[in-house]
């Protein structure tokens, strides 16, 4: 057997029916040579191990194999939070509820005091600025009477306080000290106003104009006597201000009065005595007598000349048609003469009829009418001189208003020029008259206003002793322990997780070595090794008959002939695997050899109970025969050849060409050889026998093997050509690595009910 013969690959095509699948494995050039090839899967699996998906479940899984930590840790944070609570000090609340109205006042302007509706946020962040003002907290400190001790009674020490007292004491400052100055005394005024400051809170309740004053103090009576305090020195507060700027300006406007009035005394003289010495009078409405009769006259001028034109038109219609006015015609008696010749005329004419225009009775009326014709030409006569008369008139009517219009238009611009700085001292005595009167209005106003003293403050709730103290909440507390006990558990798990650099579970096989899972061996709690191979039923015995079945179909030929079994260290199981895959094969009616190769530190004979006479080390050295270092077992068709006496330097035995016959002899004799090789990591023996094997089955402690010593045995395995055929997964608790039941029964189905746990 050469090692041209030995298989180039660590898979074959088998890997799609092993037990545990490994992950598809991405295609790799075939050309390349076995250890190329297997150096290169192990870094793709890096690859893969590097990928920034989160896998939910993993950190499920890593929770449930640390629950008893994280649970410790819980457990733990409650009872401090529990401890802290019960040792704090307890802290009573009470609340007062204010009710804050804008108010603008106004001091120098006119106008009304008024309320503006509406809510201005400057205004309430202004107003919750004076309730912490330290000028306020002082106030309640002087009205509350709080001195030193009273002080030391409401602030008490915290536990944390105390017990670093305990652990660090300080000298007494008070010791040696001599007696309280005003020092002293500013300096626990202050104290105080820091304490009624850090126990205040103002809260303002949200679309309203209300504001809730909350203190706290551990004596539930002050608390309630502190914030009504507050609330009444703010009041008061309040209205002092208020009082004081309506006094101040009250002051001010007497001031501003006085000279007022001495500006207007000092204007009104000087405007009249500017009057007497330019002879100007005016009336009550402070025009000049002359303006006002211009202002007259001109008035009766536009009055005479529409009674100039309507006269003028009355004559000349009468000279034009000689039609008299009709106004003029119902005034006069022409009208009567007129119907009065016309009744003559007719009965003249009836008359007429009967008599000649000689009778006398004709005649007489015939004179009649000639009379009255003479007296209407009479009338007629005097009407139009009527209207000549009044056209008359009122030409020479409006030709004296021009003339006298013209003299006073002259005497109206002479009083004009004299009048521009009298009109200008009479402005400036208006305008101080003005603002004096507008002074003495706001004068009364605000004398008013100060005495009313309007409050836009008002108390809606007064505090009242809190039954209940507000902290510490003790379900609260409990609650945050326990949240912060799982948070900080889960993080302790994690990072110890995280931090443990061992392989646990087939993923992290598949994942961090890039191999097939062969085989998951539970591990054993109350059983022994012995016991639990002896029963044939047990979840020890079926995890490696399924590694054998695993084998059997890991390459083409099925089993590889010589199956080297080996890993990173010494106690992982490897010499308990190859004993009982031994076993499991013999019962399959193969003929097999169980070589004890690890000849540093054996272990096979004691597990066998066979004496240690001669063995493979004095088949290498050519001190002994095949049949002499062959020896039966108890188990039917299994012999073993045990290590024999230690040699000085096993390495150079194996890496003789004895060994490579003695594995081409025994293969000829027996179906299936195991061979129970040493550790890797530090030696050279299993790199020796991976070369010369079929194929090697690399054995992994759950939980205790590195994953830095696995893949360096992978990669020195791959270097020296051997056949990773898969690894197997030892002394795996599925509760433990936080599997749960996902592998704890995987072979127990068909156990004894004695070996199963429900």
């Amino acid at each position: 057997m050469s090692k041209d013969n030995l298989p180039t690959g660590p898979m074959d095509d088998g890997e799609s029916r092993l037990p545990a699948p490994a992950l598809p494995t991405p295609r790799v050039p075939a050309a390349l040579a076995a250890p190329e090839r297997n150096a290169l899967l192990l870094d793709v699996a890096r690859e893969e191990r590097d990928d920034d998906t989160i896998d939910l479940l993993a950190y499920w899984r890593i929770i449930v194999k640390r629950r008893w930590l994280i649970l410790g840790i819980l457990g733990g944070v409650v009872a401090v939070a529990l401890v802290a609570t019960l040792m704090a000090t307890p802290i009573y609340r009470a609340t007062a509820v204010l009710q804050i109205e804008r108010q603008s006042q106004q001091v120098v302007q006119s106008g009304e005091l008024g309320i503006p509706t509406g809510v201005d946020p400057e205004f309430l962040t202004t107003q919750i600025g004076l309730l912490k003002s330290r000028t306020l907290a002082e106030r309640v400190v002087d009205d509350l009477d709080l001195d030193k001790a009273r002080l030391e009674r409401l602030n008490p020490p915290s536990w944390s306080a105390r017990l670093k007292a305990v652990v660090r004491p300080q000298e007494n400052p008070a010791a040696g000290a001599g007696p309280a100055g005003d020092g002293d005394s500013e300096a626990e005024r202050r104290a105080a106003a820091d304490m009624v400051q850090q126990a205040l809170t103002i809260a303002p309740q949200p679309r309203s104009r209300l504001v809730s004053i909350h203190f706290d103090s551990p004596d539930r009576n002050f608390s309630a006597r502190a914030a009504n305090a507050i609330a009444d020195g703010y009041i008061a507060g309040e209205l002092e201000r208020r009082f004081g700027a309506s006094s101040y300006a009250k002051t001010y406007l007497e001031q501003q009065l006085l000279l007022s009035k001495s500006r207007l005394e000092d204007a009104e003289r000087k405007l009249v005595e500017f009057a007497q010495k330019e002879n100007l009078v005016s009336d009550a409405d402070g025009r000049s007598l002359v303006g006002q009769n211009l202002s007259d006259l001109n008035a009766s001028l536009a009055q005479a000349q529409a009674q100039r034109i309507r006269a003028q038109a009355r004559w000349t219609q009468v000279q034009s048609s000689g039609a008299l006015p009709q106004d003029m015609l119902s005034g006069s008696i022409a009208g009567a003469l007129r119907q009065q010749r016309a009744d003559v005329q007719r009965t003249y004419q009836e008359k007429g009829r009967v008599f000649k225009p000689e009778y006398p009775e004709m005649q007489q009326l015939r004179s009649q009418i000639e009379e009255i014709d003479r007296q209407i030409a009479a009338e007629i006569a005097g009407v139009r001189r009527s209207v000549k008369a009044e056209y008359d008139a009122a030409v020479r009517q409006e030709a004296l208003l021009q003339t006298q219009l013209a003299q006073l238009r002259d005497q109206t611009l002479d009083t004009d020029s004299r009048s521009i700085q009298y009109n200008i001292l009479k402005r400036e005595a208006d305008t101080s008259r003005q603002l004096y009167d507008g002074l003495l209005q706001r004068y009364k106003e605000v004398g008013v206003a100060g005495d009313v003293r309007p409050n836009n403050i008002s108390v809606i709730d007064r505090a009242q002793a809190p039954p209940w103290r507000y902290k510490p909440n003790v379900l609260l507390n409990l609650a945050l322990g326990v949240l912060l006990g799982v948070v900080i558990g889960v993080l302790v798990a994690l990072a110890l997780e995280f931090l443990d650099d061992t392989i646990k579970t087939p993923d992290d096989v598949e994942h961090r070595l890039g191999l097939s899972v062969l085989g998951i061996i539970p591990q054993l709690s109350k059983q022994t090794v012995a016991t639990a191979a002896a029963d044939l039923r047990s979840a020890f015995s079926e995890s490696y008959r399924s590694v054998r079945t695993a084998l059997q179909f890991s390459t083409d030929q099925g089993v590889p002939k010589a199956l080297l079994i080996t890993s990173s260290g010494p106690g992982e199981g490897k010499s308990t695997s190859a004993m009982t895959l031994a076993r499991n094969f013999a019962q399959l009616g193969k003929r097999t050899l169980l070589i004890e190769a690890d000849m540093r530190n054996p272990s096979l004979h004691r597990l066998l109970e066979l004496g240690s006479g001669k063995g493979l080390s004095n088949l290498l050295s050519g001190a002994g025969k095949l049949e002499d270092a062959v020896l039966p077992t108890r188990q039917a068709r299994l012999d073993v050849i045990l290590a024999g006496p230690l040699p000085p330097n096993p390495a150079e035995l194996l890496s003789g060409s004895r060994l490579v016959s003695l594995l081409s002899i025994a293969g000829n004799v027996y179906d299936q050889i195991v061979i129970d090789g040493p550790p890797v990591l530090g030696l050279a023996d299993a790199a020796i026998l991976g070369n010369v094997a079929d194929a090697t089955l690399f054995v992994v402690q759950s939980g205790s093997t590195k994953i830095g010593n696995a893949q360096a045995v992978i990669k020195r395995l791959l270097g020296v050509r051997a056949r990773i055929i898969g690894v197997l997964l030892t002394k795996y608790n599925a509760r433990t690595a936080g599997y749960g039941y996902q592998y704890e029964s995987y072979y127990a189905y068909g156990a004894r009910p004695q070996l199963t746990k429900r």
